[in-house]
């Protein structure tokens, strides 16, 4: 019998965000991540997106999985555990600073108490059932991130979440090519690599190169300092205090999340900021506008966070004022950037003058870029490449770098959620992609809305809700005037006329079941109604009829 491998990515191939794949051998089975996906702009009224777990639910897999392997603490690959951990009790592993936001996360959950959570250090050797688990550090854009290299009956399989090749990291600790190296000479099976700069060429720059970049805003802004980035962003909040510092500003935090993962990494050492440079929001308020930096959320343009209540004018403490510098220090995630251009509008509104990627020096990317991405196959010399993290241009493109470095095709795995890989010493296998999708998260709802539900939230976006109740007298006829009411359909004005003529139109349909000798049915007055208001209004609203 051959040894058989089974990796089957269920969040982060095809897509941006929700991370999340499976490892399984025979009775045995390995997570490696769970973030999330924030909403597109048309799934309304969704919270945020999980990944589709369901294939760990069946046959009594739940049993066999041995742990949660987390990369590093970013929500992309963090964000579902709250949701996981009702389902899935293995423990989770995690380097301490990772460890310390998922613990902040599950007691906000009430679920610290669900789970064992595990802490280890780049270098250690975890043996997790029959897989021996060797964490490597990684350069990202958060401190304390991991790759993992997995040595499986089946052979070495290296994992390298979310890095980029940075020499100059703002933590002072590089990626660690020695290790990768030392991979190489024992023979990697596969190389499960991140994908998200594919499309990248060239080098992707170091996190000190921001340095300079803040040091130039800073030192040219005479007003209030806002920068706006990831909760989680921890190297960018080093060098904003860094800046702040070194231009006599004390530093405010906003935004509760953000507030959290700043606590936390000063606690666990991971962010060296002066206990005299950040003060209360209240506190900074008064001070003179060239003397303070907000760090806030929002960099996505999200509407309920900091930045988004500052650009509607909603903050309860905060406002924009004339002379203010806002920086976006982050870069769009795909889908998102309408909501950013929209917010960086409504801030040049009310007066404040706003640097993003494109036009200033305040972003560098988190992820390699082309040439890191051959250096890294260079330097692990895999059997098999399957390109993860990343839209499926991004994979397909990845998997073309592999080609030109000399990996056949045939030895190349672009696939996208749901689809199994079966590796054995030997040989690969790509099996049929398996039912599933996105679950969405809809206010204390996992997966209770579907797609069916968003098209229908769409469809009243688009065209309003028409209802009628309609009263019948038992016999067939009408016991009285149909109830009609509109919302988001057509205007007053318009409506009084339409609705009367709709009102005739439902009376020629009920004397016309009843000439027929059939009951009156809302199936018959729907389809009449829906003909008519498209005929007069080019509209197709969500209309309900209830025949009473």
């Amino acid at each position: 019998m051959t040894s058989m491998l089974r990796i089957l990515p269920v969040g982060g191939l095809g897509e941006i965000g929700k991370n999340m794949t499976i490892l399984e051998y025979e009775d045995d089975i390995l997570i490696v991540d769970a973030g999330v996906m924030f909403p597109e702009n048309d799934m309304l009224g969704v919270d945020l997106i999980i990944p589709d777990y369901h294939y760990l639910l069946e046959n009594d897999r739940l049993s066999k999985i041995r742990a949660v392997l987390i990369t590093h603490g970013h929500e992309d690959h963090i964000g579902a555990l709250p949701h996981l951990v009702e389902d899935i009790k293995a423990p989770i592993y995690a380097t301490p600073l990772t460890l310390g936001l998922i613990e902040a996360k599950l007691r906000e959950a009430r679920q610290l108490n669900e789970v064992e959570l595990v802490s280890f250090r780049a270098g250690e050797i975890l043996q997790i059932g029959p897989f021996k688990v060797e964490p490597f550090h990684v350069a990202h854009s958060i401190p304390d991130c991991v790759g993992f290299g997995i040595t499986t009956p089946a052979g070495l399989i290296v994992h390298t979440g979310d890095y980029k090749f940075d020499h100059t990291p703002i933590d002072g600790w590089p990626p660690d090519f020695a290790k990768l190296a030392e991979f190489s000479q024992r023979g990697v099976l596969a190389l499960l690599a991140d994908s998200t700069n594919a499309d990248r060429p060239g080098w992707t720059e170091s996190e000190m190169e921001l340095a300079q970049g803040f040091e130039d805003v800073f030192r040219g802004a005479a007003g209030r300092i806002i920068v706006a980035t990831f909760a989680s962003l921890i190297s960018r909040v080093q060098i904003a205090a860094a800046a702040a510092q070194k231009f006599d500003r004390k530093m405010a935090i906003a935004g509760r999340s953000m507030r959290d993962a700043v606590k936390i990494a000063r606690k666990l050492g991971y962010l060296e900021v002066p206990d005299d440079l950040i003060i209360d929001i209240g506190q900074a308020v008064n001070l003179p506008p060239s003397k303070v930096v907000f760090m806030v959320t929002g960099s996505q343009g999200e509407p309920s966070a900091v930045l988004g209540r500052l650009a509607r004018g909603q903050h309860k403490q905060l406002s924009i004022q004339e002379g203010d510098t806002v920086i976006f220090s982050a870069h769009p995630i795909p889908g998102n950037e309408e909501l950013i251009y929209r917010t960086i509008n409504q801030l040049y509104r009310r007066g404040a003058t706003v640097l993003y990627d494109r036009i200033a020096k305040v972003h560098v990317s988190g992820h390699a870029s082309r040439e890191e991405m051959k250096l890294l196959i260079n330097l692990i010399k895999p059997v098999f490449l399957i390109p993860i993290h990343g839209e499926l241009r991004h994979l397909k493109l990845h998997a073309q770098i592999g080609q030109t470095l000399g990996i056949p095709a045939e030895r190349i795995a672009v696939v996208e959620n749901g689809t199994p890989i079966d590796l054995t010493p030997y040989s690969m296998t790509v099996r049929d992609r398996l039912p599933g999708g996105y679950v969405f998260v809809d206010g204390s709802g996992v997966g209770d809305i579907g797609w069916a539900e968003v098209r229908d939230r769409d469809r009243l976006a688009q065209a309003g809700y028409f209802f009628a109740a309609v009263p019948t007298d038992g016999r067939g006829g009408l016991a009285g005037p149909p109830q009609l009411s509109t919302r988001g359909f057509v205007n007053e004005k318009e409506a009084e006329g339409l609705l009367l003529e709709a009102e005739k139109l439902i009376a020629r349909t009920a004397a016309e079941a009843q000439r027929q000798g059939v009951p009156i049915s809302s199936s018959a007055i729907e389809s009449a109604l829906n003909r008519f208001l498209y005929d007069e209004t080019r509209k197709r609203p969500v209309i309900e009829v209830v025949v009473v």
